[in-house]
């Protein structure tokens, strides 16, 4: 397995921060005018709200760091992490298209919709098969989070028609979607300390033996 730079960890780590920490201090900035249960996470950074700077770098943020962990996580397949850059890039593209403050904008939503569709996807993308595989890349584990992510798509949807608990919605369905790229890239330099450990242990053991003296027995007198 290719190693996974320990950068990765701050950059992965720092996703989830920017995101929760961006929608939590806007939200309290605006106080009783925006309701984090039924609203979405755009209207923070819609155009004309007084904080929008802030909900707009921290989605800026959140996409250029899914795009240096796509850079980094080289144990991941190449098309999973070029699903996860896109994803980034997507964010990034969104912090720069608004959505406006009455209404609805139609490039904002296609754009959210790319994002969404490419972070429910790049798990699945990013499977690897055989015993050297990090839990987090096996198959079955991509399979569960997918149906998960989808799950949680599905449940955002069904409320946005409603117009029910929305924001409650969008926030678990973005933590979970920010959070498991951490938890891969923690995976993975996981396996392969693991690996290196094991690696070095076969190593002093041939070492060893090669470097024994010879049976006392054998020699003769």
């Amino acid at each position: 397995m290719r190693p996974v730079p320990g950068w990765t960890l701050i950059t992965a780590g720092t996703a989830p921060i920017l995101l929760v920490g961006g929608w939590t201090v806007a939200a309290l900035l605006l106080g009783s005018g925006y309701d984090p249960a039924t609203d979405t996470i755009s209207v923070l950074a819609s155009v004309g709200e007084p904080y929008r700077w802030l909900m707009t770098a921290a989605i800026a943020g959140l996409g250029v760091c899914h795009v240096a962990t796509a850079v980094g996580l080289r144990a991941a397949p190449l098309v999973g992490r070029i699903a996860l850059a896109g994803a980034g890039a997507s964010a990034i593209v969104l912090a720069l298209t608004p959505e406006p403050h009455d209404g609805a904008s139609f490039q904002h939503g296609t754009v959210v919709a790319v994002g969404f569709s490419l972070m429910a996807l790049w798990p699945a993308l990013a499977a690897r098969r055989g015993p050297a595989a990090p839990w987090v890349l096996r198959p079955r584990t991509v399979l569960l989070v997918t149906l998960l992510v989808l799950a949680g798509a599905a449940w955002f949807l069904v409320e946005l028609r409603d117009h029910g608990l929305v924001g409650v919605a969008e926030r678990a369905l973005c933590a979970i979607q920010s959070l498991w790229p951490l938890v891969v890239v923690a995976s993975c330099r996981r396996r392969l300390a693991a690996g290196l450990g094991e690696w070095r242990g076969v190593l002093g053991e041939r070492v060893g033996h090669a470097s024994a003296p010879p049976d006392e027995g054998r020699i003769r007198t």
